[in-house]
Order: C-alpha cells, then structure tokens, then sequence
C-alpha cells in the first residue's frame, strides 16, 4: 500500500514536471500597466471593470502578496528585468540608469533562442543593458489607430508573433502600457461617476478618479486585444501569460510612497494545462523574482548573484509559499519638481510592513504632495489632516496590512507590536547592508544614477 501511495505521489509530482517540461521552449507574454492601484481593479475588490483580466485569472492564477522593488516606474522596471533590486542594479532614483555591466532579460533568453522583445514605455537606460527589440507601439495608441489589413491597433505586436509562430521561434514579449499613468485621457469615466471612493482619495479626487478608473478599463482593452491575436494563432496553449500592475496610482500613499498600496501589485499567471485554472496564491513574490522564474520555466540557468528566486513551484502548485521578506525603497531626488532628499526603505512580511523614512526632519515634498497641502486649505479638518499626514511623517511606521491594507493606522508606538517592529527593523537593516545601501549618503548621491539624458536636460535648463 505504501508503495502504491508513493507510485501516486511521484506520479502527480513528476507529471506536473513534464507538463512543464513539454514546452521547454514556451512563449513568454508579461503585460505591464502603469501607475496602477491593483486593489482599484474588480479582481481585488475595486470599481474598475476588467473583463479580460477576469478571464485570464479564472484560466490561471492570482496572486495578492506581489511586491515591486520601488514605487516609481522606472525603478521598477530596471528591477523587472533584471532579477536586481534598485541599489544593487544601480537604477535607484526615478528616469534611472543601470550599471554597464548589468544583464537582462534579453541577454539570457537570446542565448536560448528566444526573440525578446519590448512594446510600449520603455523608461530604462543604457541600451546595452536592455538589447530589447523595441517595438515603437502598445503605449500610446489611440482608438482609431486601427491596420486596415488585419484590423488590429497594433499591428507592429501581431506581425512579431505571427512571424514566430510561422517560424516556430519562441518569443518573450513585454507589453509596458502607459496606462493608467496620468493624464486621464482614455476610456469612458461615465460608469465611475459615482463609485465609492477607496481611502487613497477624498472627495475633491471625484472626478480624476472616475477618469482614472476608465482607463484602468482602457488598460484591460489592450489586454484583451492581444490575447485575440495569440488566440487567432494557435498560440495559447504554448505562451506563459502574466500581467501585472506596477506601483500604486498617483493619488495620496500610492505611488513615490513606500505604503502598501504603493508598492503591493497585482499579478495574474495563466498558461493552460500548467497552471490551475481558477487557482489563487497568497505566496509572497517579487519583481526580481520575474527573470529567474522565467529562466526556471525555460530550462535556463538561474545566475547565483540575482535577488529573485524562481516561483516556479508555486506557478505548478507543489508549493503554497516562496518568501518570508519582501523589500522595497524610494528615492524622492530625481523626481520631477522634488525640494528635498526623502528617502523610504521598507519591508513587508505575511502581517506587517515596517518603513523607515531616512529623512523625517524632512518634508515630503514632492509636487503631489504639494500640491494636496494647497488643495486641502480651505476645505475640511479631515481633509487637511489627510494631506499632513502625507507631508510629514515620523521616522519609523508599523502597520498591520492584513487588517489595514491602506496603512492607516500606525502602529508602531504601540508597545503590543515592539517585538515586531525590532523583528523587521533588523530584517530591513540587514537587507540594506546587502545591497550596499548607505541609507542617507546613498540618498544623497542619487541624482548621479540618472539616466544620461536628464542630465543633459539639467546642464541645458536656464532655472537652477
């Protein structure tokens, strides 16, 4: 009976192997939205309708414990593809740059016969780094940006995979949207005139928020536009699809900050036949665990040196859990109209984030949080202790995100979570030495890791 049990086990363990493994060559597909709240999305709770999205996550799984390294687009994305955190990949602040001896994904797949290449916003420097093939389109198209022949929006992302699938070549391609990056100029704000606001927004947000939410909708759009050309090709079965939300939207305590709804993201796998349909993972994951569980699905070599670790085996279901930590930081110098160094580190467990603000003597100041302080003069109390709170804030903060996914309560003076707060502090500090993170001194030096084009921006401008 005994070995019976074992024949069972190794049956069921060995088969999801080889379901796996019979495409050891599958295609990749990672979809990317920008300055995205993922609780605002109907799959976590919120108003924005997202049908495609829907459909994928009842085909795959879905994951809401996914952390991103920082809550500004172009750190995350440096991170993204390179299985790095910020400081370590040297692409720290916001319109960054890597260290030339950095390797993405582009470097790995090619080696294996992957065509790569990237669609939409870009944000990353220098090229060498990224050797993407770029696809000047999915960013930014408008609505009657339609191929007349083929009838798509994007006809530039049907002839990569048509030309892959008539070649039988595998491909990774990353979709990068610019939506729902403000402005808000897309999709129909009607339907979301009304909603309830979540506790991002108060009642002058009203309509930035409808509008917003719209093109959460417009983002779900360009989803469900591809995945009808990998369906036209016969290529479902055969591609990995992930999508994924990036940082928080720009209103108060998402994205610049290191709250939860600044740098928790929405994640969405589906790959028929080797991920469950309908299946849901409370598995902490991170960005830079993206590259090494793609090189894991591939047959590839995962380099030792990388922060990420393959969450294949949560992917396959053989595991319920993938990290204990995930880390997160952001760097205020290099933001566009930003008065003072306001660095943020972080770290989040399965109950609390800890965050450390290296600066608070400091203000936030930054043109959002600015510009909320000006808005909130004349209006209510609760108003304007909303826009304080955003402005000034002590050294350490402590929230139970289980409880209150807002972060709102803080809890760290509160001698109940002292044994907590210590736990994670360490936790943090360590981390930091890890990744030769000086806190304030590495603050300080920031606007030096700026891609080269803000500099020459910087020498050329007439203000100081």
């Amino acid at each position: 009976m005994r070995n019976f049990v074992q024949f069972i086990i190794s049956f069921i363990y060995f088969g999801f192997g080889v379901a796996f493994a019979d495409h050891a060559t599958p295609n990749i597909l990672f979809f990317l939205a920008d300055d995205c709240s993922y609780r605002d999305l109907e799959l976590y709770g919120g108003a924005a309708k997202t049908p495609h999205l829907n459909r994928l996550a009842k085909e795959g799984m879905l994951f809401s414990r996914c952390y991103q390294s920082a809550p500004m687009c172009s750190p995350t994305r440096h991170s993204l593809y390179t299985g790095l955190h910020p400081v370590k990949n040297g692409a720290y602040p916001n319109h960054a740059r890597a260290y030339e001896n950095v390797f993405s994904i582009p470097h790995y797949l090619k080696d294996k016969g992957y065509r790569v290449a990237l669609a939409g916003k870009t944000h990353i420097s220098p090229l060498p780094v990224f050797p993407f093939e770029y696809l000047e389109e999915f960013a930014d198209p408008s609505d009657q940006e339609v191929n007349l022949v083929k009838g798509w929006r994007y006809p530039k992302v049907y002839k990569l995979l048509s030309e892959t699938a008539q070649n039988k070549k595998p491909f990774c391609l990353f979709l990068c949207s610019n939506e729902p990056h403000g402005p808000y100029t897309k999709g129909d704000p009607t339907p979301y005139l009304n909603v309830k606001l979540s506790p991002q927004q108060i009642e002058l947000h009203r309509d930035s928020y409808a509008k917003y939410l719209a093109e959460i909708t417009y983002f779900d759009g360009q989803v469900g536009e591809v995945l009808r050309m990998v369906d036209q090709l016969n290529l479902r079965r055969d591609t990995l699809i992930f999508v994924a939300t990036e940082q928080g939207s720009t209103f108060p305590f998402g994205k610049f900050t290191c709250y939860e709804i600044g740098v928790a993201s929405g994640l969405i796998a589906s790959w028929p036949g080797k991920i469950k349909a309908n299946s849901k993972s409370d598995a902490i994951v991170e960005y830079v665990d993206v590259v090494p569980t793609i090189l894991d699905v591939v047959g590839a070599a995962v380099p030792d040196d990388l922060d990420g670790r393959s969450f294949l085996p949560v992917l396959r279901g053989q595991k319920q859990t993938h990290k204990s930590y995930a880390y997160s930081l952001q760097t205020t110098l290099g933001v566009n109209g930003a008065q003072q160094p306001y660095g943020i580190r972080t770290v989040v467990d399965s109950q609390f984030r800890y965050i450390r603000n290296l600066f608070p003597e400091n203000e936030f100041s930054i043109p959002l949080s600015r510009n909320l302080i000006n808005e909130t003069t004349s209006k209510t109390e609760n108003d304007r202790l909303f826009a304080q709170r955003f402005f000034k804030r002590p050294k350490e903060e402590l929230f139970d995100v289980i409880k209150d996914p807002y972060c709102q309560k803080n809890l760290a003076h509160n001698s109940q979570y002292k044994k907590d707060l210590d736990r994670l502090s360490k936790k943090l500090s360590r981390w930091m030495v890890s990744q030769n993170d000086k806190g304030r001194i590495t603050e300080q030096e920031a606007e030096s890791r700026q891609a080269e084009w803000v500099k020459s921006r910087k020498k050329g401008s007439k203000t100081p």
